[in-house]
């Protein structure tokens, strides 16, 4: 089956050719091309059981990578076990018009950051609110920048414990099974939160205007009215069966990027064929054909700016203050007398360091070569 990596090898270089793309395009280009091959260098490994040899070429680590994402979810879903509740968890999404996508993609650090802020202010703010739920809660939000067609389309993850700390930092305030907000509340408060925050920053210049969307700069405000009267969509699934599989379900999002390998189809003719579900017909999977250059065009849609963060958190989970909260949510949540709470992590995937010969001893690396070398070392069967 054809990869990301083998469609960027193939028609990568007359892309750059023909476009002028920015430097973290490029970036992401390279590092998804060279990634596990020589060109990166590589160890290797030997089978302490059998012998057996292998060579293993390193990887890219690029975000946007679709081979360097399962080590770093393992990672990220080790540490954030730490962080779990014996509480309700539910997954809340809040998404950007469409009629914002073409100034988003042109001022992505500016709009992605207002979208975080909007977001986590309104689940703040409206938790804390006595006829909620009157507590102080927190959330994990990740961002997502595609729709499964690969054309930009902004939204963001949140991962919401179902309760908080009371105000006087008490006791444990616990949510119905429903969740705490009205989904119709959140999505009117989002919707001002956000163009409020929107209006802001075009007042003070933070926006750009360039190319197709130079005439949004003189009819901003009547852009703004017609997303003020439109209904924002913001949706709530329900609470998850357990907090061990919380976190679980949320890696698949966490690290995430905008078309995994295994959608991919057939590489034929210069034309790329992959799989998409088709939401407003069902959730329908289907196939959609696009020509190489723009299958690619709307992949490097999705690359973030530079050092943009997309996992944060937020209120008691927030970074600064989130190992003191734990603890004191663990205290009035009775955490010690969970039984379930210390389940480890489930690892997804096989293990890398099994020989794949014997499927009994580990690999153990017992040579490192780099790029500059001519070749990677030879390999037989067994020594």
């Amino acid at each position: 089956m054809p990869e990301l990596q083998d469609i960027f090898r193939e028609f990568g270089p007359a892309y750059r050719a023909g476009y002028k793309l920015p430097l973290r395009h490029l970036k992401a280009m390279h590092a998804i091309e060279s990634c596990r091959t020589a060109e990166l260098g590589g160890h290797l490994d030997r089978c302490e059981a059998c012998g057996h040899l292998r060579v293993s070429y390193n990887s890219c680590r690029n975000r946007h990578c679709p081979k360097c994402q399962g080590a770093a979810g393992e990672k990220w879903l080790a540490a954030r076990m730490e962080d779990l509740l014996p509480v309700l968890y539910f997954h809340v999404v809040f998404t950007l018009p469409d009629l914002l996508n073409p100034l988003a993609l042109r001022n992505q650090r500016e709009v992605y950051a207002l979208l975080f802020r909007a977001a986590s202010e309104t689940l703040l703010e409206l938790a804390g609110d006595p006829r909620h739920l009157g507590a102080k809660i927190g959330l994990t939000a990740v961002l997502h920048t595609w729709g499964q067609n690969l054309l930009d389309h902004p939204h963001l993850h949140c991962l919401v414990p179902g309760g908080g700390i009371s105000p006087d930092g008490l006791y444990w305030r616990q949510s119905r099974r429903e969740f705490f907000i009205p989904v119709r509340v959140l999505s009117r408060k989002f919707r001002g939160k956000f163009l409020a925050l929107l209006k802001e920053a075009y007042r003070e210049g933070k926006l750009t205007f360039p190319g197709a969307i130079a005439n949004l700069e003189t009819s901003f405000p009547q852009l703004l009215d017609r997303l003020y009267r439109m209904e924002w969509v913001v949706y709530c699934k329900k609470p998850f069966a357990g907090p061990e599989y919380v976190l679980r379900y949320l890696c698949l999002y966490t690290h995430r990027v905008a078309i995994s390998n295994s959608r991919i189809v057939s590489l034929e003719d210069g034309k790329v064929t992959f799989r998409w579900r088709d939401y407003r017909d069902g959730r329908k999977t289907k196939l959609m054909t696009l020509t190489a250059p723009e299958f690619i065009r709307r992949f490097l849609l999705h690359i973030l700016p530079e050092r943009f963060v997309k996992i944060r958190y937020f209120g008691i989970l927030s970074n600064r203050t989130r190992r003191v909260n734990v603890k004191l949510c663990r205290w009035l949540t009775g955490w010690r007398f969970w039984r379930n709470a210390a389940l480890p992590p489930e690892r997804t995937g096989a293990d890398p360091w099994l020989c794949p010969r014997c499927g009994k001893g580990k690999m153990i690396v017992t040579r490192w070569f780099d790029s500059k070398s001519l070749s990677p070392p030879i390999v037989g069967k067994t020594v």
